[in-house]
């Protein structure tokens, strides 16, 4: 027999999916299946409906019984009204539009009510096509639902049908029964989920701790470099495909401008030098840090600096968020190319192609600038 759930329940597997709770827990919980509570979770994108709350004006069961006693003790509308405190109006249009005075039942009554009420209401996607296609050629271009709405803001104030918040973009590529984005859109979102997923859901791993000879940590990093304030100071970590392909990608603190390079291996040699030869294009105003992990691509570190004059300081071990920024540049990247694709069939050409698509998209941390206007601002790009 098909396991049904009580609204309670419903609501109840709504808040334990926004806390992180998977599949498999919510299931042995209620004695259920996990794809059961799949099923449950998708139709909605795992995004909890609002609970529904009749508006005071509406009238209530209770009120519908008194109806019902009124007329079968045959008092007039107008009685009716004034026991109930209501518009004669009111009363006159729920007994025409429930069978009449003859037929009407109050429970019947509140049944359609509540039916009528759940009717399925215009949304704006639907009702706006021409916003529609900006939003859906921007997501094409894997921008954010959140870079969408505020680049909207700012293009265009004053113009209410071209303003959308990110949660309705979000609402309707998730909710399958918003039609005006396909849900399988998502394949453009950083993380393309089947579900929205809570912050608290993570993947956990260990690494061994890697000893970078001379390495300087972090913590002896110039605090000024935290407080984001000068371009220049670098984050760089690799990106791993299949057939032990890499690429290396750097992003600037302060701007989050985004470099891209095809490396022959991961040794350190071959990632020293293409960090080296990059650096040599940059303008010097471009050149005065780097943080990496500690991972051993980086172990001729020292050779590095001697060649650019730029200093390297390692992270604890893991402890990702001390780069933070280029861990998140790392996602938007993986829209690109996916795990588990072989990064050697890409050109530096596909690979500069992409980070010009970063670096001209709006960041909300930027104000919804881009990250290449934000240099531009200071310092004139030649690569």
């Amino acid at each position: 027999m098909k396991r049904t759930f009580t609204a309670q329940e419903k609501e109840w597997i709504f808040d334990s999916w926004k806390k992180g709770v998977g599949f498999s827990e919510i299931a042995k919980a209620l004695e259920s299946k996990p794809g059961t509570i799949f099923t449950v979770l998708r139709d909605r994108g795992g995004i909890k409906p609002k609970p529904r709350k009749p508006s005071p004006q509406h009238l209530t069961l209770a009120e519908r019984e008194e109806i019902r006693a009124g007329l079968s003790a045959k008092l007039s509308i107008r009685a009716i009204a004034r026991s109930l405190n209501r518009t004669p109006s009111t009363i006159s249009r729920e007994i025409q539009r429930n069978r009449g005075r003859r037929y009407y039942k109050a429970v019947d009554a509140n049944n359609r009510a509540k039916r009528m009420a759940k009717r399925p209401k215009p949304y704006l996607l639907e009702v706006n096509p021409e916003l529609r296609d900006v939003v859906l050629e921007k997501l094409e271009l894997k921008w954010s639902p959140e870079q969408i709405s505020g680049w909207l803001k700012k293009i265009a104030p004053n113009q209410a049908s071209r303003q959308i918040s990110a949660e309705t973009i979000y609402k309707t590529l998730y909710f399958r029964i918003r039609s005006a984005l396909h849900h399988t859109l998502v394949k453009h979102l950083r993380r393309s989920h089947s579900l929205r997923h809570s912050k608290r859901h993570s993947r956990k791993g260990e690494r061994g701790t890697i000893n970078i000879v001379n390495g300087t940590s972090i913590r002896e990093r110039p605090k000024q470099i935290d407080k984001r304030s000068d371009l220049g100071h670098w984050e760089g970590d690799l990106v791993s495909g299949t057939k032990n392909t890499h690429i290396a990608t750097l992003v600037d603190r302060k701007s989050r401008y985004t470099i891209i390079l095809k490396l022959k291996g991961k040794d350190a040699t071959s990632v020293g030098q293409a960090l080296a030869e990059k650096f040599d294009m940059l303008p010097k105003a471009l050149c005065k840090s780097l943080t990496w992990d500690r991972g051993m691509e980086l172990a001729k570190h020292s050779d590095f600096t001697a060649h650019t004059g730029v200093p390297v300081y390692f992270c604890d071990p893991q402890s990702p968020w001390q780069r933070g920024t280029n861990e998140n540049t790392n996602s938007l990247i993986r829209q690109y190319f996916p795990k588990k694709t072989c990064l050697a069939q890409h050109s530096q050409e596909k690979l500069d192609q992409v980070a010009e698509q970063l670096n001209t998209r709006p960041r909300k941390t930027l104000n919804f600038e881009t990250p290449k206007q934000v240099v531009q601002q200071s310092v004139a790009l030649t690569v």
